[in-house]
C-alpha cells in the first residue's frame, strides 16, 4: 500500500505523543471554570426545585446574545487543550467525541451545582453553548493540537530551548498564564497584583493625595516589573532578554484590552496614569540591569520584589479616578469574569513566592549555573 493510501486510512497517523503540559493546562482552564461558574462561592442552599428541571426549561424571554458566545468561547480553549493533550492512539473522531462529553460532564455539573446559589441561574442555553464551545475546540485540537502541544509540536521545542525541564517548568508557565489573566482586571494598576485588601472589604489605611498616590504608583509598576521580569527569568534556560519583553508586552496588552472593554467611557489608555508612565521607564533600565546580576542574586531579587509590591499595592489610596462601565453589570458572565480575574489577581504573588522557595530547593543547581555554560545547560 502506498504511504499516502496509509495515511489516509489510519487516522493517528502522523500524530506524535503528547507532553504533560497540554493536560496540565488544560486541568487548571478546567479549575478556572469552576470558580468562575461558581463565583462567589456562598450561600448555598436548596431551592426546592428539582435539580434538573432547568434541562427541559424553554426558549428563554430575554434572550442576550453576547452571554451565549461568551459560553461558547470560554469552552473553547479548554476543548482545544484537552484535545492536544489526548494520546496518539486516540483517532481524531473518537478524540472529538470524547472532549465533548468529558466538557459535557463538567458543565452538567456546573450547571446543576448553580441551583444551590441563590445569585446563580441554571440554563440549558448556557450548556447547550458549553458543549457547542468545547466541540468547536476539540475539532481544532485534533487538527492542531498537536502540531502545537505535541513531542515535535512548536510549543514544546520553543519549551525544550527556552525554559527549564520537568514539572517546575510547567508550573512557572502556568503561573506566567495566571499572571496575564490577573492583568484582565481593569479596575486594577498596571501589574499590581496581591491586593488582599478589596478581597477582605478592608479600608484603605492611607488617605488620597495626588503627590501620594502619583509615589506608590510609581514604586508599584518599579516593584512589579522587577517581581515579573525576574520570575520569568528564574525559569528561563537562555540569558536573551527577547521572552521577558514579550511578556511585559502581553500583559500591557491584556490591561489595555480590559480599560477598551471595561473602562467608560472606553480608554484603552486608562491604565497610563502618571505613576504608570514614570515606573515604567525606572523600571525597564533596572530591569535591564538586573538581568546581569547572577541567577541567584536574580533568584533572591525577584522575591524580594514580590513581597514588596504586594505591600505597596496593599498600601496605597483607593483610586478615585477608575470609571467602570456599570452597564456591563447586566450580562452575568462580565461579572463572573470580574471574580475571576479578582481571585486570581489577588493570590498570584502567593503561589509565585511558594514557587519561587520550591524552585531554590528542588533546582538549586539550575539557579547557580555560570553564565558561560551552553544554554541547555543553564
Amino acid at each position: 500500500m502506498p504511504p499516502a493510501a496509509a495515511r489516509r486510512l489510519s487516522p493517528t497517523m502522523g500524530r506524535t505523543r503528547s507532553t504533560s503540559l497540554a493536560r496540565n493546562l488544560a486541568l487548571a482552564y478546567a479549575l478556572l471554570i469552576a470558580y468562575a461558574c461558581l463565583h462567589p462561592l456562598s450561600g448555598w442552599r436548596m431551592s426546592g426545585l428539582p435539580l434538573f428541571d432547568y434541562l427541559l426549561a424553554p426558549w428563554p424571554r430575554y434572550f442576550i446574545l453576547e452571554d451565549l458566545l461568551f459560553n461558547i468561547l470560554g469552552y473553547l480553549p479548554f476543548g482545544f487543550l484537552a484535545a492536544a493533550a489526548l494520546p496518539a492512539t486516540v483517532s481524531a473522531w473518537r478524540g472529538v467525541v470524547q472532549v465533548t462529553v468529558l466538557a459535557a460532564l463538567l458543565s452538567l455539573g456546573l450547571e446543576t451545582a448553580q441551583n444551590l446559589l441563590p445569585t446563580r441561574v441554571a440554563s440549558n442555553l448556557d450548556l447547550g453553548g458549553n458543549i457547542g464551545g468545547a466541540f468547536l475546540g476539540a475539532a481544532l485540537g485534533v487538527r492542531w493540537g498537536q502540531a502545537w502541544f505535541g513531542a515535535r509540536g512548536f510549543v514544546h521545542r520553543w519549551r525544550s530551548d527556552w525554559i527549564i525541564a520537568g514539572r517546575s517548568g510547567e508550573a512557572g508557565l502556568i503561573l506566567l498564564g495566571l499572571w496575564l489573566l490577573g492583568q484582565l482586571s481593569a479596575t486594577d494598576l498596571l501589574f499590581s497584583s496581591g491586593d488582599l485588601r478589596s478581597l477582605l472589604g478592608i479600608d484603605a489605611p492611607l488617605p488620597f493625595s495626588a503627590e501620594r498616590f502619583i509615589a506608590f504608583d510609581t514604586a508599584l509598576t518599579v516593584t512589579s516589573m522587577l517581581s515579573i521580569g525576574l520570575f520569568a527569568r528564574c525559569m528561563m534556560r537562555a540569558r536573551s532578554p527577547l521572552p521577558i519583553v514579550l511578556l511585559l508586552a502581553l500583559g500591557i496588552g491584556a490591561k489595555t484590552l480590559a480599560s477598551a472593554t471595561f473602562f467608560e467611557p472606553g480608554a484603552p489608555l486608562g491604565w497610563l496614569t502618571p505613576g504608570a508612565e514614570r515606573g515604567l521607564a525606572m523600571g525597564s533600565a533596572l530591569l535591564v540591569a538586573a538581568l546581569l546580576l547572577p541567577r541567584l542574586l536574580q533568584h533572591s531579587l525577584a522575591g524580594s520584589a514580590l513581597l514588596a509590591a504586594t505591600a505597596l499595592v496593599n498600601l496605597m489610596p483607593e483610586n478615585p479616578y477608575l470609571a467602570y462601565n456599570q452597564s456591563l453589570a447586566q450580562f452575568s458572565n462580565v461579572l463572573n469574569f470580574h471574580g475571576l480575574t479578582a481571585l486570581v489577581d489577588s493570590l498570584w504573588p502567593f503561589l509565585a513566592l511558594a514557587y519561587l522557595s520550591a524552585l531554590g530547593l528542588w533546582r538549586g543547581e539550575h539557579l547557580a549555573a555560570r553564565p558561560g555554560k551552553a544554554v541547555r545547560n543553564l
